[in-house]
């Protein structure tokens, strides 16, 4: 065997062994990725129960229910279409109706969204970028004004 021919063959398997690594990366991560959707993008793509799911929009008022054991009910609204959530815990400090929130958990099979995380925003500075766009999308988007009176 030639030296030129030993410098593929290390050169080869090196390139395999870390295609395998990333392979088994990216397989061990992909359980554990959930992407972002809108009340809308739910009810447009019927996604299948049981699938955990991130979703963001403003809680729509006059869903929210609060019951016993720290038992939270509300609907995330983006102006086109609403998703009933439910949640056992305490809600953020800056949880009320009309404000900003992304809840995570898996949904069910009425379309409810069994909510294991929610988080609650304030304004749109610490919105995510895709709700932002999705209230924009639907027509519910209205600038601010911040601290100076200067609008964003």
């Amino acid at each position: 065997m030639t030296r030129k021919q030993r410098r593929l063959i290390l050169i080869g398997g090196s390139v395999g062994v870390l295609a395998l690594a990333v392979g088994l990366v990216l397989n061990a991560l992909s359980g554990s990725i959930v992407f972002f959707n809108s009340p809308t993008d739910v009810a447009e793509k019927h996604i299948a129960a049981g699938t955990r799911i991130r979703i963001g929009g403003l809680v729509k008022p006059g869903s929210l229910q609060r019951g016993d054991n720290l038992r939270v009910s509300f609907e995330v609204t983006d102006g086109k279409s609403d998703v009933p959530v439910r949640y056992q815990g305490i809600v953020p400090d800056l949880f009320r109706e009309g404000q900003g929130v992304v809840a995570e958990g898996k949904l069910e099979s009425g379309g409810t969204l069994d909510a294991d995380t929610v988080l609650a925003k304030h304004d749109e500075r610490y919105m995510p970028r895709e709700v932002v766009d999705a209230l924009k999308k639907a027509g519910r988007w209205q600038e601010s004004e911040v601290a100076g009176g200067k609008t964003r």
